[in-house]
């Protein structure tokens, strides 16, 4: 799809639903248990400067770096290729169970769930950011333009970086969500990162977006 034009964008409540739906039920899911692996999901057109079809097959991706401590918090989440440096707010879930995103005027913050695993630690740590705003666009809106073999490091508040590796990126319908293929492991035992938002096409008589984007990422390394 085209680029979505900032200032045809509408109000903050279609932000929220298109990420509320994506985390629902979140407090029933059980981040700490491994799964089988999980297979590579759909890849279409999402939100962003560039459509997810047509990729070049996945490059030769790194071997996984053993998982940090799990007693730091994130700070900061960098992806460098689309000049991200945002800080990271701890969430939680709202009563019908949905990932409370960060508030609207922090639109270039990101939002971890706190209640799940750390960035670095083993198990998958979640983190959901705005797409866009009422003017203009958010912290995410160019995650669908990531490839496999991109970089995105977390800065955690041991002074250590957990430096992760994206290994896929989907985008995945409302009629086709599912929470364990999208949060669940794609390996036991690994340190594991999903970056989400919105994606596919904002539908205004729904008051929605049709679907997420999901990034996949892993722990290949560290820095001070």
């Amino acid at each position: 799809m085209p680029e979505q034009d900032p200032d045809r964008t509408s109000g903050p409540g279609r932000l929220v639903t298109g990420i509320a739906w994506a985390a629902l039920l979140l407090g029933l899911w059980l981040w700490g248990r491994e799964a089988t692996d999980v297979p590579d999901g759909i890849a279409g057109p999402a939100t962003g400067d560039m459509a997810a079809a047509g990729r070049p097959p996945h490059p030769a991706l790194p071997p996984a770096h053993r998982p940090l401590g799990p007693d730091a918090r994130p700070r900061f989440l960098d992806i460098p290729r689309l000049g991200v440096h945002a800080p990271v707010l701890a969430r939680g879930l709202d009563p019908k169970g949905a990932l409370r995103p960060p508030p609207f005027d922090r639109s270039g913050a990101v939002g971890w769930y706190a209640a799940g695993a750390r960035p670095g630690a083993a198990g998958t740590a979640l983190m959901v950011g705005h797409v866009d705003t009422e003017t203009r666009p958010a912290v995410f809106y160019k995650l669908s333009t990531l490839r496999p073999g991109g970089t995105v490091r977390v800065l955690r508040d041991d002074g250590r970086t957990a430096e992760f590796t994206v290994d896929d990126v989907q985008v995945i319908t409302r009629e086709h969500f599912d929470a364990r293929r999208a949060y669940g492991p794609h390996r036991p035992g690994r340190a594991e990162l999903r970056l989400i938002t919105c994606g596919g096409v904002y539908d205004r008589a729904g008051d929605r977006y049709t679907a997420n984007v999901v990034v996949s990422a892993y722990l290949t390394g560290t820095g001070p």
